[in-house]
C-alpha cells in the first residue's frame, strides 16, 4: 500500500525504511513547516550547559536535532519515543525513552524523582498546559522552551498516489488542506490525533499507539482482517 504521511517539511526521512519493513511504500505531505526560533534554542542550550536543568524532556525529534549539537553538559534526558531517542544518542548515550508515546506519561515515568527538580521542555510554540500542571503537581518546576513555530503551508496535500493518508498529529490534521475520497483509508498515529479527526468530521479507520511502527502494525492487522486473512 502507498501511504501519504503528514510530516513537517524538515522531517520524515526515517519513514520510508520503517514502512518498507511492514510491506508498504510512503511519501511525505506537509501541512506544516517549522520556523526555528534560534534565540530560544541558544538560550536553552546555554542554560543546559550551565547545569540549570535537572532534566530535559524531548517530545519530538526536531528540537532534539536542533539542540543536540549545542549541548555539552547533559542532564537526565527523556525522549518521547525511539525516533527521538535515536536522534539524541548522536550526542548523548544516556537517553531514556518513555514506555508510551504520550507526554502525559512523563510525570508517572519519573515519579517521586521529580520533586524539587527543574525540567526543561524544548518543543514547538504550542503550549501543553496539562503537562506543565502535572510537573508542578509533582513538585517540580517546568520551563517550556519554544524552539520552533509551526506555520501552515496552505498547500493542497498530494494524495493522488496514495491509498491511505496518515495524520501524525492533531495539529497536522487541523492545518491540512486536503480532499477526501471514498477509497482513501484514513489513519491516525494515536488517540489524540484520532480525537481531533473525529471532531473534524473525518474519523480514522485505523488508530496507532502514537508511533509510526505501531500504526503500521494496526494497519496490517486491519488489512489482514479486511481481506479475510
Amino acid at each position: 500500500m502507498i501511504l501519504a504521511i503528514t510530516r513537517l517539511q524538515e522531517k520524515g526521512e526515517e519513514d520510508a525504511p520503517v514502512c518498507q519493513r511492514y510491506g508498504h511504500i510512503c511519501y511525505s505531505v506537509s501541512p506544516l513547516r517549522a520556523e526555528i526560533l534560534w534565540d530560544q534554542v541558544h538560550a536553552c542550550a546555554e542554560a543546559a550547559n550551565r547545569g540549570e536543568y535537572d532534566c530535559l524532556f524531548f517530545s519530538s525529534a526536531l528540537p532534539a536535532r536542533i539542540l543536540g549539537p549545542l549541548i555539552h553538559r547533559w542532564p537526565r534526558t527523556i525522549a518521547i519515543g525511539p525516533q527521538t531517542a535515536r536522534t539524541l544518542t548522536a550526542w548523548n548515550d544516556q537517553v531514556e525513552t518513555l514506555p508510551s508515546f504520550y507526554s502525559r506519561d512523563f510525570v508517572p515515568y519519573l515519579g517521586v524523582w521529580l520533586s524539587g527538580k527543574r525540567v526543561g521542555i524544548p518543543r514547538a510554540d504550542v503550549p501543553n498546559p496539562e503537562l506543565i500542571a502535572a510537573v508542578g503537581k509533582a513538585g517540580a518546576t517546568a520551563e517550556e522552551i519554544r524552539c520552533y513555530r509551526l506555520i501552515p503551508t496552505r498547500e493542497l496535500l498530494d494524495t493522488t498516489r496514495a491509498s491511505a493518508l496518515l495524520f501524525t498529529s492533531a495539529g497536522s490534521f487541523q492545518a491540512a488542506v486536503w480532499k477526501n475520497r471514498p477509497d482513501l483509508l484514513l489513519l491516525a498515529i494515536g488517540q489524540v490525533t484520532a480525537a481531533a479527526m473525529g471532531k473534524g468530521g473525518s474519523p480514522p479507520t485505523v488508530i496507532g499507539d502514537g508511533s509510526l511502527e505501531g500504526t503500521l502494525q494496526e494497519l496490517n492487522r486491519f488489512l489482514e482482517h479486511d481481506h479475510g486473512g
